[in-house]
């Protein structure tokens, strides 16, 4: 069972939180993300890109209804130089952690804890919009070919917790976790893991994947708690208004 590597990981990210429409420009893919965030509005340059390309890429995503935005990858170092002369400030670094899937799944809950919902429910669709999780990411969810499944946590008979987890080839990787303050640190977020794997598992998946900002301290230490490791990183550049 060999590790994923880079190229593996992110076609694994588009897969399983796709943008809209997909489309080449030279060097570039372009992604329309329809109000789905930055993750499904970045372009990504799949080879060396000029000052030209860069011009021509802002362009059309200008032409999409979209502020110009870039995310680098490891080994696009001159592309983020490129577009720091051109006064593109950094936002959002991203970690990219991993595991077996086995490893994850062993702290899969108690059945009653955590439940697989193939359609969210307006409480879980509630819990989202509350963490601005809105219609829009709702539809990148709606969006992925693969297996995929939501999840509702419950503590003390209570909704605590909502994700979403979809797989590509062996991957599966979990987006759009959501706890409420009041449910933080009560073991809701772990459970959501646990019962996502043990699905993931349950549906031939081999590894088990999640991504979070640098700056989300709790969840790195939630995912290394469960096993999980940083194995790959990416950032945005845009420009700042204002």
């Amino acid at each position: 069972m060999s590790t994923p590597d880079h190229a593996r990981l992110f076609a694994a990210l588009d897969a399983t939180w796709p943008a809209a429409e997909f489309r080449r420009l030279g060097p570039w893919t372009l992604r329309r993300g329809d109000g789905g965030g930055k993750r499904v509005s970045a372009a990504t340059a799949e080879g060396a890109v000029t000052g030209d390309d860069i011009d021509r890429a802002e362009s059309a995503m200008r032409d999409m209804g979209q502020a110009p935005l870039f995310m680098i990858r490891r080994g696009d170092t001159a592309l983020d130089g490129l577009l720091a002369e051109r006064g593109y400030a950094v936002v959002d670094p991203v970690h990219v952690f991993l595991a077996p899937v086995a490893t994850v799944a062993a702290a899969a809950p108690d059945p009653m804890a955590c439940f697989t919902v193939e359609t969210p429910l307006a409480i879980m669709r509630d819990m989202w919009a509350a963490g601005g999780i809105g219609p829009e990411r709702l539809a990148v969810m709606a969006r992925a070919q693969g297996p995929r499944t939501c999840l509702f946590a419950r503590t003390h008979d209570r909704p605590a917790g909502v994700g979403f987890v979809a797989i590509h080839e062996d991957i599966a990787m979990l987006h759009a976790l959501e706890v409420p303050e009041a449910f933080r640190r009560r073991g809701a977020a772990r459970n959501i893991l646990g019962r996502a794997a043990q699905w993931a598992q349950d549906h031939d998946a081999a590894w088990f994947s999640a991504v979070t900002t640098g700056e989300n301290l709790p969840a790195q230490r939630l995912f290394s708690g469960l096993g999980l490791r940083s194995v790959d990183n990416y950032h945005y550049r845009t420009k700042q208004s204002g």
